[in-house]
């Protein structure tokens, strides 16, 4: 058999070969021809090369890149399969060939709007896209809030801002068990939030070959399918486990002529790894970059000098901060997992395939057609002093260093019923901070409501729009008197809603407003205002710093915490309230609350439109209260996996499965996606269009 590529009529690719590795080349070439500008940006982001064609905007991502060496440890990773599994790196580079076979013959308009030219991929690029998309999952940039918080107002606060913050991504998820189905099989559902991309992040794929046919969302660049995936007898998915698995290590560095020493906690000062490397700008002079590693890991933040010749330690921020990562520690990035997950036929199958999982960490539900089922965390946690995990800690003091891997926990199901959404759950010992439980108590609550469940049931499910977070500040409305006559009008009005953030609603957008309003009049405190000038890092890591979003994620804590430190949080509540209702009447919500994806290229086509959701509803769109009513971060994909019949699941995808501007299916997803819709699993090749032999 020749390699076939079969598209389905939303354009989704399903590709046949007679192996593992030639239908890995398949998938390289098809996502190269779908997808190559995508892809090159990815590489060259990974690489921190992208302000070449992009311009000094995506200046500070390369510096990051660079300092923080992803390049250099997806190489290592590589090598590291490739002595150890040969045959997983040999599929690896199949697929990197068939990258390197299709973009020449790709087409896409951002090739010429920017004078780059499609490069070529080596056999460590998918490792370095991989990094690259999910260095920052578990918010190591976190402990520099804390730090600069800690500072500021003292320990104590720490806790009251402890909530899923703006940088990180979640997801919800739900399995059902066949308890609690028509079928007697069981349900996966559930939908990935990310930062939602154009062309997204995620892309519908269907790959047969004699060992397994298995269908599934993919990460362009990478093979495979990682986070999930149908294969006709097992299915699995993953959510976000807020784990904390990487450290920031204050370092104390000195140049020594020409080279740069390290102390460590033996008291004893050691070289560093130094070089420097250029990085070239579009429009503008190449910048130097000095890269250094210490036994700890790669410098990200400051230097021998400082923080732009800022304050030393002790009485500043710090002088250099590096960061510890496992894949640079181990060299291993958890491909080995890979092949295993496609060749799965049953729950003990995806178990094992998971222990060799390394990040990001995840909590894993997985069931099979036997009735098998599992509910864990997977991925390399390392073992280290508390200290680490909340904030930077010296690292010329003794006690911090890693003492080996922590075993990953294991849940059971409530009730036929495994909810994950972020919250405390079975990866609660892992992790710092964790997503408010409103969304999984929501979930629970509807799947509390009947016995029995079919996957035609779960889109209704990824929409619902109640806001739970709602409460805290509706309690303070109720308890105002002595309004003027439009404030009164404007509590009365919220406190009869119903709490739905849909998109048509005028409701939903007053409350946002004032939820908005009371961000700012608190962020605007005295008490706060120290907050408002961050230490002197990089520009990549200020959104972790910056008080008014930080304020608004956490303002539910904020406004039922005991004391605050002597804020009349009443009198705010009235003054927003007061603001609100002497403004003009609010908009639908839909009508602010916009989808905002983030690309590479502006797209002056482009008109945003109107979402339902917010952060705490199930329909997770996140705006940032007090700044913006835009939604930037989103579900990413939509799945339904039925065990029982795999044609009736469902998947979708907020634009479509082309990245090619003008293709019928770059956007013809974004209407169903919109409206909680989702496009049918296809798996029978007579029911698909044959495009090509290869």
């Amino acid at each position: 058999m020749a390699i076939e590529i079969y598209r389905d009529a939303w354009g989704i690719p399903h590709l046949r070969a007679d192996s593992p590795a030639e239908l890995a080349r398949a998938q390289g070439r098809v996502t190269a021809l779908d997808r190559a500008w995508q892809l090159e940006v990815e590489r060259h982001r990974a690489q921190g090369t992208s302000a070449a064609f992009l311009g000094p905007e995506a200046l500070p991502w390369d510096r990051f890149a660079r300092r923080a060496r992803l390049a250099d440890t997806a190489r290592r990773c590589f090598e590291s399969l490739r002595r150890q599994d040969p045959e997983t790196a040999a599929w690896v580079r199949a697929y990197v060939d068939g990258v390197n076979e299709g973009l020449p013959e790709a087409t896409a308009p951002e090739f010429g709007r920017t004078g780059l030219a499609p490069g070529r991929w080596e056999p460590w690029t998918p490792f370095a896209v991989w990094l690259g998309t999910h260095i920052l999952f578990a918010g190591f940039p976190a402990k520099l809030w804390r730090d600069h918080l800690a500072a500021r107002l003292g320990p104590d606060a720490v806790a009251l801002f402890a909530t899923d913050g703006p940088g990180t991504s979640g997801s919800n998820g739900w399995l059902v068990s066949g308890e609690r189905t028509v079928t007697g099989q069981a349900v996966i559902a559930g939908d990935p939030h990310r930062f939602i991309e154009d062309p997204g992040v995620y892309q519908q794929i269907h790959l047969a070959c004699p060992e397994f046919d298995v269908v599934g969302l993919a990460v362009p660049g990478v093979p495979g399918i990682a986070h999930f995936g149908h294969t006709g007898t097992v299915a699995w998915a993953i959510t976000n486990a807020m784990a904390d698995y990487q450290d920031l290590y204050r370092e104390r560095l000195r140049r020594t002529g020409a080279d740069v020493e390290a102390l460590g906690p033996d008291g004893v000062w050691r070289r560093a790894a130094r070089h420097t490397e250029t990085i070239a700008v579009a429009g503008e002079e190449p910048v130097e970059v000095e890269v250094i590693e210490t036994e700890r890991g790669p410098v990200v933040i400051g230097g021998p000098e400082g923080l732009d010749g800022g304050v030393p330690e002790p009485d500043g921020p710090p002088a250099a901060l590096s960061l510890r990562y496992p894949p640079r520690v181990t060299g291993d990035l958890g491909f080995e997992a890979l092949l295993p997950l496609l060749r799965a036929r049953r729950v003990a199958d995806i178990d094992r395939a998971f222990d060799r999982w390394a990040e990001p960490v995840n909590v894993v539900q997985a069931a099979d057609t036997e009735g098998g089922l599992l509910h864990r965390v997977a991925g390399r946690v390392p073992v280290r002093a508390e200290a680490n995990r909340l904030r930077p800690v010296p690292a010329w003091q003794p006690g911090h260093e890693w003492r080996g891997w922590h075993e990953t926990p294991r849940a059971g199901l409530s009730d036929g019923v495994a909810v994950m959404a972020n919250q405390r759950g079975p990866a609660a010992p892992l992790g710092v901070e964790f997503a408010p439980p409103h969304r999984a108590h929501r979930i629970a609550a509807l799947l509390g409501r009947k016995r029995r469940w079919s996957a035609a049931d779960m889109p209704a499910l990824h929409m619902d729009t109640h806001l739970g977070s709602a409460a805290a500040l509706l309690e303070y409305l109720s308890a105002l008197e002595d309004l003027s006559p439009e404030a009164a009008a404007l509590r009365d009005r919220l406190l009869r809603w119903d709490r739905r953030m849909d998109a048509g609603s005028t409701d939903a957008a007053a409350y946002a407003a004032l939820r908005g309003a009371v961000v700012r009049h608190l962020a605007a405190h005295p008490v706060f205002a120290a907050l408002a000038t961050p230490p002197a890092y990089p520009e990549v890591f200020l959104p972790w710093l910056a008080p008014l979003p930080r304020i608004g994620f956490a303002l539910e804590h904020l406004l039922t915490a005991p004391d605050l430190y002597g804020i009349d949080r009443p009198a705010a509540v009235r003054a927003a309230l007061e603001e609100v209702a002497a403004g003009p009447p609010a908009p639908a919500w839909g009508d602010t609350h916009r989808l905002a994806p983030w690309r590479a290229l502006p797209d002056p086509s482009y008109e945003a439109p109107g979402l339902s959701g917010d952060h705490d509803c199930v329909l997770c769109t996140s705006a940032v209260p007090g700044l913006t009513d835009l939604a930037a971060r989103g579900p990413a994909a939509r799945y339904v996996w039925d065990l029982a019949r795999r044609e009736d699941s469902r998947w979708v995808v907020p634009f479509g499965a082309c990245g090619v501007p003008g293709s019928p299916h770059h956007r013809d997803q974004l209407p169903l996606w919109l409206g909680g819709d989702l496009v049918p699993v296809v798996t029978d090749w007579a029911q698909l269009t044959k495009e090509t032999d290869v």
